[in-house]
């Protein structure tokens, strides 16, 4: 699992794929868990298919995101800071799994 987390700069929502327990499962079924940093919220119970998330309004509704993907990040609050390993503009959710796509596949690594 290559995908570790990615960062929607615009809404501020982590959204955290664990290292495993995704393993032949398609992409949208992927369990993940997401954090709205700016509210405290997150996802309910454990985890979530990332095609619940995605279809969430915040997200859905509001491309182009600006996505980072990281693996590490460092501090709380307003000293969260994460280190990118690459960033893009996302239009589309179609876009969006592409690149989680490219990230599995190795990009970056």
């Amino acid at each position: 699992m290559a995908v570790n987390k990615l960062h929607f700069f615009e809404i501020n929502w982590v959204i955290y794929f664990p290292s495993t327990g995704n393993e032949e499962r398609p992409l949208t079924k992927y369990g993940v868990a997401y954090r709205d940093r700016t509210y405290g919220k997150t996802q309910p119970g454990k985890r979530i298919d990332l095609i619940d998330v995605l279809s969430m309004p915040l997200i859905k509704n509001f491309y182009p995101h600006t996505i980072g993907w990281f693996k590490e990040s460092s501090g709380k609050g307003r000293n969260w800071k994460a280190e990118y390993i690459d960033i893009k503009r996302i239009s589309n959710e179609h876009e969006l799994l592409e690149f989680i796509k490219e990230i599995e596949l190795g990009h970056g690594n």
